[in-house]
């Protein structure tokens, strides 16, 4: 059994942050860095790029300039499997199974649009939809005190009061809802999966990984969420050693408006 490295990061579009992509991995070196929002087909994926920076592992769900996930490897990837929810396949997900049969899921929910209504607002309810076909999803799968699995990404809800700036200014606000913690909730009940950030750092503490654009400086007022999870299975709960949620990454030259979030696992 050896210790991995595994980090998820929204990047918003990976083809234009090539010079943040290499900042991270020289201060990180991550052995899995699971992506998001990477915003390019397949065949568009700067596959050589990451072969350079020593992932020869790559598996890849993606479309033309919007969405779409992938995962590098610098351990191989055993098998890889691509799965769409709500009828729709946006490229929003993706699972590579790893040694030990560990198996890695990446994740980028739907944002849900701007009104919380799910009859006004498709997004929304195609958001609202997503989550509960995931949850139904993994309920499904039998053995849960055995099944060792990783579910990471930007899942697009802050869940917790300490996950938000403000607990009651964003109640009504997409990403912290009360419908959308529930299904949330359900998805997490699916296959009793453990957040680690929060079993490292429980609350009161605060922890954001997004900041928005809109901010002239995000570090003045803090005004975050804590929109990008590692979760994992029970079977794997005694093989975690610790977290870590890159906040500097915000402030680095042309930055994501997400941060990359870090955990080590026994495999």
């Amino acid at each position: 059994m050896s210790s991995i490295k595994l980090a998820t990061w929204n990047i918003n579009s990976v083809r234009l942050r090539p010079k943040l992509i290499e900042q991270f991995v020289t201060a990180e070196n991550p052995d899995i860095l699971c992506l998001q929002e990477i915003k390019c087909a397949n065949e568009q994926f700067p596959s050589k790029f990451f072969e350079k920076l020593g992932y020869g592992h790559i598996a890849v769900h993606g479309q033309k300039a919007y969405h779409g996930v992938a995962t590098v490897s610098k351990v191989p990837i055993e098998e890889t499997t691509r799965s769409f929810f709500a009828d729709k396949d946006d490229a929003r997900h993706i699972c590579t199974r790893i040694a030990d049969d560990v198996e890695i899921h990446n994740f980028y929910i739907p944002s849900g649009g701007d009104e919380p209504d799910r009859d006004k607002n498709e997004k929304f309810d195609h958001k609202l939809k997503f989550i509960k076909d995931a949850a139904a999803w993994f309920k499904k799968r039998k053995n849960k005190r055995q099944n060792k699995m990783v579910l990471v990404g930007d899942l697009n809800i802050a869940p917790l009061e300490n996950d938000v700036w403000s607990h009651k200014q964003l109640l009504k606000v997409v990403s912290h809802t009360p419908i959308e913690v529930e299904h949330l909730g359900e998805l997490q009940a699916s296959h009793n999966w453990v957040d680690l950030v929060r079993t490292e750092r429980p609350e009161p503490e605060k922890i954001f990984s997004w900041w928005s654009y809109r901010s002239p400086d995000w570090t003045k007022n803090n005004r975050g969420r804590r929109l990008d999870h590692i979760w994992i299975t029970p079977a794997l709960q005694d093989r975690t050693h610790s977290t870590k949620v890159l906040t500097e990454a915000r402030g680095w030259e042309k930055p994501s408006d997400h941060v990359p979030v870090i955990a080590r696992l026994d495999v």
